[in-house]
């Protein structure tokens, strides 16, 4: 008998009959007054696929009832059993969590079956007992509050159970309104009201704030330049960024100046939130050790300074009655302190390279002792189409050494690096893939993704645009386009031909690639017909989720954006071949509709500067020269 489409797929199922219709009219009975969160959803899910409205009682069980809801104590942690027997349903849960996820369950089964179920059982529980989703949004894009909510329904769905937003200054502090005035942030009360909205939904929404490095949004102003360990900007000494002089980014952690600033933006953060966890952040200070600090690092060390900063971050942290949570990049270089961490943080251990296996570290937090998340990504950043191959094979790497090293939770990250061009559909295949795995690696591990997403995300009836979707992520891989963090289509865009050519020079090709890196017009050429495939293949999609016309613009503009570049890489080669003319009024256009299709999800502060991000290539078409690197 055929498996119906759920998201994520069970542990076990067994289906021993044909489809039989439900009662018109019955009761859904609650064993306890807090499942009527969970009761509430399974009488929505009834009214809108089955067609039937069955009323909620406790109490006595009346004899008309054909949905039971009880708590068993019995079962795994957030476990659940699901019961179909002669149209009859009944739903056991661990706590009020597991009896929420069976009744997501049983949505998801309406929503295949409609009126008709078979008799069936299904016996699960989660691999991972955290299963969360970090979104960034102090990379220029801030949600607005009615899209955050359709995707908290949405990640909640598949049985999502933790939410971090990523803050470095998108939230609204008492004290600092310089800092945030142009940002759109969330206020203090939408906190509360998300907060309350995420639990009722059994989500953990966990306050995050970077409190070390990433901090440039604060530093730049000169009322907190005094703060930073390098006030007048360093010397970058990574990746692309070789030999740049770069804006301040760090704060100074010997000063006690740091750790006051960032206790009284403790004190007005937190208690709109009601997790017992807190993000520090803590990852990439860049120039530690370059200014301010640098005396301290070269008698102490650097990993001493750090760490010495962090166990003060985690006092005022526990001071609150938090449990801290740490990126967990800097600590591993340095694996001797992993010991003097206290027992109680928490590690977060990131890596968006499919190539670079997570067994490489997560060995080391279980032989300390630390608990650790591991946190993969959606790879949608510095890419606007995303990485599609990359996403997977990072994600499933995560999933299967996580849990064969005992990781507390699956974290899946989701970046805005660079101004966040990419639009939040591109994200979905990384969430969908990523939280099925972390609720059961071994039947989710060869998900059919693209009909997941064709069917739980764009309801399209054409099976059309998850495919589209991935197709279009894959487009990196052609000869010469793949970069380690990103794509080079996506470089094209943002960099003028003088720092074009620097990107490509001051990466080291032998680590980055085996393959060919820089501009190969054969592969353009080869994407761009690729681009047009995709764009019609797209007209053809019958999308029917509420944002269907939105989502068809988003990728629209995705795919002709990524045609530009491909215009614009082949003028880069040979100008007198593919003159730029008409690059600029295409370029534009395109500017224009990211205008709109950014404002319809998102808060308009931050568009400003992520819009900029595209002027190093206008001033360039339009025959002007910048001082300023588009690397900044």
């Amino acid at each position: 008998m055929a498996q119906p489409l759920l998201l994520p797929l069970p542990r076990q199922i067994a289906i021993t009959s044909e489809p039989q219709p439900l009662v018109d009219s019955a009761s859904i009975y609650i064993a306890d007054t807090a499942l009527v969160f969970a009761a509430q959803t399974a009488q929505t899910a009834l009214r809108d696929h089955a067609r039937r409205t069955w009323t909620i009682r406790t109490g006595i069980p009346a004899t008309n009832t054909a949905l039971h809801l009880r708590l068993d104590a019995t079962l795994p942690p957030q476990g659940y059993q699901l019961r179909v027997a002669d149209s009859v349903i009944s739903i056991s849960g661990s706590d009020s969590a597991g009896v929420y996820y069976g009744v997501l369950t049983l949505t998801q089964l309406l929503r295949f079956y409609g009126e008709m179920l078979p008799d069936l059982t299904i016996n699960d529980h989660p691999d991972f007992p955290v299963r969360g989703v970090m979104l960034d949004i102090s990379r220029d894009r801030v949600p607005t509050l009615p899209n955050l909510y359709a995707l908290v329904d949405l990640l909640a769905s598949w049985k999502l159970n933790q939410l971090q937003l990523y803050m470095e200054h998108s939230f609204a502090y008492a004290e600092h309104p310089t800092v945030w005035r142009y940002a759109s942030p969330f206020t203090p009360q939408e906190i509360l009201e998300l907060d309350a909205y995420c639990r009722q939904r059994h989500i953990d929404l966990v306050p995050n704030q970077n409190s070390l490095g990433h901090m440039e949004r604060w530093l730049k102003h000169p009322e907190y330049r005094a703060y930073a360990e390098c006030p007048d900007g360093f010397i970058g000494d990574f990746g692309d960024h070789m030999g740049e002089r770069r804006p301040a980014t760090s704060l100074n952690p010997i000063d006690p100046a740091s750790i006051a600033l960032m206790s009284s933006l403790y004190d007005d953060l937190l208690p709109h939130f009601s997790s017992p966890l807190f993000n520090i952040g803590g990852d990439e200070p860049w120039e530690l050790g370059q200014c301010a600090s640098r005396s301290a690092c070269e008698t102490h060390g650097r990993g001493r300074v750090y760490i010495d900063h962090l166990l003060k971050l985690h006092e005022e942290v526990s001071a609150r009655g938090r449990r801290m949570m740490f990126w967990a990049d800097v600590i591993l270089k340095y694996p001797d302190l992993l010991a003097e961490m206290p027992r109680d943080a928490i590690a977060l251990q990131w890596g968006y390279s499919a190539a670079e296996s997570y067994d490489q570290h997560a060995p080391k937090f279980a032989a300390s002792g630390l608990a650790f998340y591991v946190c993969p990504g959606t790879s949608s950043w510095n890419s606007l189409s995303g990485r599609t191959a990359n996403a997977l094979g990072n994600l499933l790497d995560a999933a299967q050494s996580g849990l064969a090293h005992g990781a507390a939770g699956y974290l899946i990250t989701d970046w805005g690096d660079r101004g966040h061009w990419q639009p939040q559909p591109i994200s979905y295949p990384g969430f969908a893939y990523g939280l099925a795995l972390a609720w059961n690696v071994a039947a989710n591990r060869d998900l059919n993704l693209p009909a997941a997403l064709d069917h739980f995300v764009f309801n399209d009836s054409a099976g059309i645009v998850g495919q589209v979707l991935l197709d279009l992520g894959n487009l990196y891989q052609f000869n010469g386009l793949a970069y380690p963090n990103g794509s080079l289509l996506f470089f094209l865009l943002q960099l003028n031909d003088h720092d074009l050519n620097a990107f490509i020079t001051n990466l080291d090709t032998h680590v980055v690639t085996d393959r060919f890196f820089g501009i190969d017009p054969a592969a353009l050429d080869q994407v761009r017909a690729q681009l047009s495939d995709l764009r019609v293949r797209l007209a053809h999609a019958r999308m029917r989720c509420a944002d269907a016309a939105l989502i068809h613009d988003e990728i629209a503009l995705v795919i002709d954006l990524l045609a530009h570049a491909c215009a614009r890489g082949l003028a880069f080669s040979d100008a007198e071949a593919h003159p730029i003319g008409a690059l600029l009024t295409d370029l534009e256009n395109l500017i224009a509709q990211q205008r709109l299709n950014w404002v319809a999800r998102c808060r308009p502060g931050g568009l400003k500067d992520s819009l900029l991000r595209f002027e190093p290539l206008l001033r360039q078409y339009r025959g002007q020269v910048s001082a300023t690197p588009s690397y900044l």
